[in-house]
């Protein structure tokens, strides 16, 4: 069996799962500019913790320490210094460089999000206190825990496939989908706000994982994997978790917002 046919058949294990995040009620919920605060103030996190992802991949699959030597395909290693090149330094909306992540603290701020709580936690990110413990003692959303502490098991295992699957099937593969669904729901619910950057932000995604992205990353999967069945049961084990998390991370997200629906209700009476 192909490779190309091994990447169609973990999408067809994960078609289920993937319908669910496409189609989740999440997105019609999102109804005032509350409920995008309270998507962004959770969503953040992904936005955050998908560099971590990213750079542990370009620590496996590229040479980033002293003296330097090429390792592995240089077709995988464009890829990976492609991406961080997007990432840490895409033009934003103004024109200037700017990382994805800082884009959507400007998107946040500009939206009434609160940025303190992602702040707060980066701040104790940069005192080098273990991650797990981290995440273990921070007062976070049990959802935000479950997704974030997801991410660095992958991360910490240190299997490149491993973490090539998280990256690929649980978000470069499905950003253009399930972003493209989020953005048609909000655009539709909030016709005269000005969400330029938040739509920015979106839309780039879009724009650069299903053209560029989303191909190459499953590219990367192949080269990884190879013939190896062991490795292909792994991706799709890992890939599976990745939407698992990803559906718990919405599924907070929903439950808040109802939520806040609620208290809305309680107060009009």
């Amino acid at each position: 069996m192909g490779h190309k046919n091994k990447i169609n058949e973990v999408n067809k294990v994960l078609q289920p799962k993937i319908n669910q995040l496409l189609e989740h009620p999440l997105y019609q919920k999102i109804k005032t500019p509350e409920h995008l605060q309270i998507f962004m103030e959770h969503h953040v996190f992904a936005v955050w913790d998908f560099m971590s992802l990213l750079t542990a991949l370009q620590e496996k699959l590229t040479k980033t320490t002293n003296p330097w030597v090429p390792v592995g395909n240089p077709e995988t290693r464009y890829l990976i210094n492609e991406i961080v090149l997007a990432e840490e330094t895409d033009v934003n909306y103004f024109g200037k460089h700017q990382s994805h992540f800082e884009m959507y603290l400007d998107a946040m701020e500009k939206s009434g999000a609160d940025t303190g709580r992602i702040k707060d936690f980066l701040l104790q990110v940069t005192h080098g206190t273990d991650i797990f413990l981290l995440i273990a003692a921070t007062k976070l959303p049990h959802n935000i825990k479950i997704f974030i502490k997801n991410t660095f098991e992958v991360i910490t295992e240190g299997k490149s496939h491993k973490i090539a699957s998280a990256f690929t099937f649980g978000r470069e593969g499905l950003i253009p989908g399930m972003f493209t669904s989020i953005i048609e729901n909000v655009q539709q619910n909030f016709p005269n706000e000005d969400l330029s950057l938040f739509k920015y932000y979106f839309d780039r995604h879009i724009e650069l994982d299903a053209d560029e992205h989303g191909p190459m990353a499953f590219k990367m999967v192949e080269e990884l994997c190879g013939d190896n069945e062991a490795k292909w049961e792994d991706v799709k084990q890992i890939a599976e978790e990745a939407l698992d998390a990803r559906l718990i991370l919405w599924k907070g997200i929903e439950d808040e917002i109802l939520e806040n629906i609620d208290s809305q209700n309680l107060q009009t009476i």
